[in-house]
């Protein structure tokens, strides 16, 4: 490794040992960095030095009804201010943990920014976590300070109260944003210097430490690289999105969530492309922002693309070109849903926190039916049995990847576990073909096992929204003393339908001509909602708590 810039060595201090990291495929083009830079000079600064870029949009926002466009310029200026602030006025050093707390905003976009051009460590945090997971997270990456909209520091507060039982000792301020007090970022940001040096950081500096969305137990801190968030932003954008400059993007998924972070703000500035934060946005929404800002690129979840499949003939959308759906298996209902209400095919894909971004995609006349793709140039995927051999194309099997990027858990013994053999296991079941398409089966532990036979919840679902009752589903194994488990669906009926035996027995049938009669549901509930992170991705742990 480099000599680290970092004063503060808690986050290289915590790396997991070096034999238990994944291997990396870093003899590749797309991804032979220099030994020393800062990720975001890589993103910014020299969109705008190099490829004179300075007026052009790079975020437009949502002002008091009107949209208001930041351009690359000014958006630099923002960030060298804050920049400032962090070292200046806070007295942050390279290497501190600094804690983001905000929804998609300008705002919070500059926050993320200015951490890294200071070169602290960023550890962002979804807007509607608690205290109580807060805490959790402020403990386990010792948090030093925060920066938080001042809007959503209600629940952060008790975090820096030694009165209450989720303080942390390591929290010693919190500043906010998005405010107008004399103390806040924004005020104090405005009378600093326009200019700001950036962190000599080495490529292998952590910049991040980005907690697993949607897992049970004490949560799992993901720790990556300024070489990794440049590699997240040259491999799949590069070969499977293809964004370009005049493109604008626009989509649900948090900047705390590194699908939003990539979709929403890394690939436009990699790119000199612009970007559209707009906070709690519907299916109607997001579509009436695609309509006004003209918008080309779509990142969001599957349940979003059903629900706007139902909508989207009340809008004029015919500048979008791309829509990228993860962070949940993609039915196959749902993706003809989209591509006959919009005309577009769905960019599919497999990625995840451990690897910061997607690693397994397909486009356009690369797709096939069912196949979420294949490996993403600069990776390799493959198929293995519980003793880490590869299996027989087409057969069922444990996904390993590797690549440039890798997991390497904040000091975790579930390390050993995730990596393998130098190979990461995101712990999802596949299949994979002899031309490397892989076809998603389920999350390994959401297979269910019933009769001696392996049934994929999410292709049950995929069967059951086809029928013209079902909103939404989600199914799950439940214990059947005869069978080990039974195929168990819990259905959001659409209007106009009612719960009924003969609903049941009509979903059942219908299930039994769609895929094979084994799988079945064999119970069903109606409910009126499914329980989701705030990512999208369905809790099938609560559903098996019903």
């Amino acid at each position: 490794m480099q000599p680290s810039a970092h004063v503060d060595s808690f986050a290289r201090d915590n790396l997991p040992p070096p034999g238990e990291w994944p291997e990396f495929l870093l003899d590749n083009d797309d991804v032979r960095y220099p030994p020393r830079f800062n990720c975001a000079v890589e993103l910014l600064d020299r969109t705008i030095d190099e490829r004179g870029f300075g007026e052009r949009p790079a975020i437009w926002s949502d002002e008091n009804g009107q949209p208001h466009v930041t351009t690359y310029r000014e958006l630099r200026e923002r960030v060298n201010r804050t920049a400032h602030v962090l070292v200046n006025v806070m007295g942050l050093v390279p290497g501190n943990r600094i804690l983001l707390r905000g929804p998609n905003t300008l705002h919070m976009a500059i926050a993320w920014l200015a951490s890294l051009k200071a070169g602290l460590v960023v550890v962002p945090t979804m807007p509607l976590l608690r205290s109580k997971e807060l805490k959790q997270i402020i403990d386990k990456a010792q948090v030093g300070a925060a920066l938080c909209d001042a809007r959503l520091v209600d629940e952060l507060a008790p975090c820096s109260d030694p009165s209450h039982p989720h303080y942390c000792a390591s929290l010693r301020q919190v500043r906010l944003f998005h405010h107008d007090a004399p103390d806040s970022v924004d005020v104090l940001a405005s009378s600093q210097p326009a200019e700001f040096e950036a962190a000599d950081t080495a490529a292998d500096d952590v910049c991040l430490i980005a907690f697993t969305s949607g897992t049970t137990g004490a949560p799992k801190g993901c720790m990556h690289f300024h070489r990794d968030v440049l590699a997240m932003c040259d491999l799949f954008p590069r070969h499977v999105l293809k964004p370009a400059a005049d493109d604008i993007f626009c989509g649900t998924p948090p900047l705390a969530f590194t699908f939003g972070l990539g979709g929403l703000l890394f690939f436009p500035l990699r790119v000199g492309a612009s970007t559209v934060l707009i906070e709690r946005l519907t299916p109607e929404t997001l579509l009436a922002t695609a309509e006004r800002f003209r918008a080309t690129i779509m990142f969001t979840a599957p349940t979003f693309y059903r629900q706007m499949a139902a909508l989207a003939a009340r809008f004029d959308l015919s500048s979008l070109k791309k829509t990228v759906s993860a962070g949940e298996a993609l039915p196959d209902a749902t993706r003809r849903l989209w591509r006959n209400a919009s005309g577009l095919d769905m960019i599919d894909g497999i990625g995840g926190t451990e690897m910061i971004h997607i690693f397994v995609s397909s486009a356009g006349a690369d797709t096939r039916r069912h196949a979420i793709g294949r490996a993403v140039p600069g990776y390799v995927v493959r198929a293995v049995d519980d003793d880490m051999r590869p299996v027989p194309a087409g057969e069922l099997g444990k996904l390993a990847v590797k690549g440039p990027t890798g997991c390497r858990y904040l000091s975790d013994a579930r390390q050993a576990k995730f990596v393998r053999e130098g190979w990461n296991l995101p712990g999802d079941t596949v299949r994979i073909d002899e031309d490397g398409y892989v076809f998603y089966q389920a999350r390994a532990d959401d297979m269910i096992v019933s009769a001696g036979y392996n049934i994929s919840g999410p292709e049950v679902e995929s069967a059951l929204m086809q029928h013209e009752a079902v909103a939404e589903c989600g199914v799950v194994g439940t214990a059947d003393e005869a069978r080990g488990q039974i195929v168990k669906a819990f259905v959001v009926l659409n209007p106009g339908y009612a719960p009924s035996d003969a609903l049941v027995a009509a979903l059942q049938d219908f299930v039994k001509q769609q895929i094979a009669p084994y799988k079945y549901p064999r119970a069903i509930r109606f409910i009126d909602a499914l329980p989701r992170t705030e990512t999208g991705k369905l809790k099938r742990f609560e559903l098996r708590a019903l």
